[in-house]
């Protein structure tokens, strides 16, 4: 019995990833709901710069896309969608900055405020449908189960709760208290959320019901999103730690840990096949082995990396605080292209077939491709 919860997840990793790519959409800020970081579309050899669209302010958030419309948040406030071509085609002012990335779900974009406001908005016009209240800043992406005939929203807040939430009335159906603040998405297993936080320990909570299936105690805080593979999570801390979890067992399955040194890992992970790939505040770019946790290559950037990797057919797209975005080889590390931005990347890019989309500091969403 166990062995079938644990393929069909897998199963369906599978088939929602190619849907995507058939889709050209990358509707949730890491892909989709194992938050992978990976997409099969393909990207050009030298990517030009194709649009830009410049909003009120900083750009913190990743951007999501539905065919050719991208949905970025600004810390103006204000969610944006616009076209492929750099056109806007709506706004809507949420009232407080918007560091947390969009999720789009049958028809609607999903996001939260640093007010803790959480929003459904309609796709096509902005208008909104509901907003629901947490009692501090939302950071991170909601993800989402369908639980029965309904939708089921999971999102953290900085009140130490994970908030499940009805997709179709915005109402709250239960409360789940971690003991800090949750600055992450939660990835989903099976039936469960799994998420970190600043408790420093990972949480898998049961999406139907509410209660924890398993918690697992890591070295310190968590401040980014876990990738979900099979039966295992692997997530950074902020000591510059890397786990791999067995979430059956409830424990670390390896542990990466450079004693040298002991920056955090703000960015998540990506994983594609037996690569994963993240950056580290130490300016490198790191790809391990995931079964067994050994550095199959390093590279340096030019400043550090916060922003989280995305791994498109065999490459690598990061982007630095310095505003630099570079494309790698994912089996060597090799260096095959890199664009000065000039203004830091926080949030991930956004790969659709053919196309890079990225936020920026100087309050831009910027789109490369041929």
């Amino acid at each position: 019995m166990v062995l079938k919860k644990v393929i069909l997840p897998a199963i369906l990793f599978v088939f929602y990833s190619g849907f995507l790519s058939a889709q050209s959409s990358w509707p949730i800020f890491r892909g989709n709901q194992q938050l992978s970081g990976a997409i099969s579309a393909s990207l050009p050899e030298k990517p030009k710069l194709l649009s830009s669209f410049q909003t009120g302010d900083d750009i913190k958030a990743s951007p999501v896309i539905s065919g050719q419309t991208i949905f970025c948040g600004s810390t103006d406030g204000t969610m944006y969608a616009v076209g492929l071509d750099g056109k806007l085609k709506w706004k809507f002012d949420s009232g407080n900055a918007i560091e947390a990335p969009a999720l789009l779900l049958d028809g609607s974009v999903v996001f939260g405020s640093l007010d803790g406001m959480f929003f459904r908005l309609d796709e096509k016009t902005g208008k909104q449908i509901w907003k629901y209240k947490t009692d501090n800043q939302i950071m991170g992406s909601a993800n989402w189960l369908k639980v029965g005939s309904q939708y089921r929203l999971v999102v953290g807040s900085y009140d130490y709760n994970l908030h499940a939430v009805g997709f179709a009335k915005g109402d709250s159906i239960w409360q789940y208290e971690s003991d800090n603040y949750i600055n992450g998405a939660p990835g989903i297993y099976g039936k469960n959320a799994v998420f970190g936080g600043c408790d420093g320990f990972v949480h898998l909570v049961n999406i139907e019901t509410g209660k924890v299936f398993k918690k697992i105690k890591l070295e310190t805080y968590v401040a980014s999103s876990p990738v979900i593979d099979g039966k295992f999570a692997y997530v950074g801390d902020y000591e510059g730690k890397f786990f791999s979890i067995d979430l059956e067992a409830g424990k670390i399955a390896w542990m990466y840990d450079d004693k040298e040194k002991n920056l955090p890992f703000i960015a998540s992970p990506a994983l594609s096949g037996n690569f994963i790939v993240i950056g580290n505040q130490d300016k490198f770019i790191y790809c391990f082995d995931k079964s067994t946790g050994k550095v199959i290559w390093k590279v340096k950037t030019s400043n550090r990396v916060e922003s989280s990797s995305v791994i498109a057919s065999g490459k690598v797209v990061t982007g630095t605080m310095d505003g630099m975005l570079y494309i790698h080889d994912l089996k060597t590390g090799a260096e095959l292209w890199k664009y000065e931005l000039g203004s830091p990347i926080i949030g991930n890019p956004a790969v659709v077939s053919g196309k890079i989309v990225v936020g920026a500091g100087d309050g831009r969403i910027y789109v490369f491709g041929n």
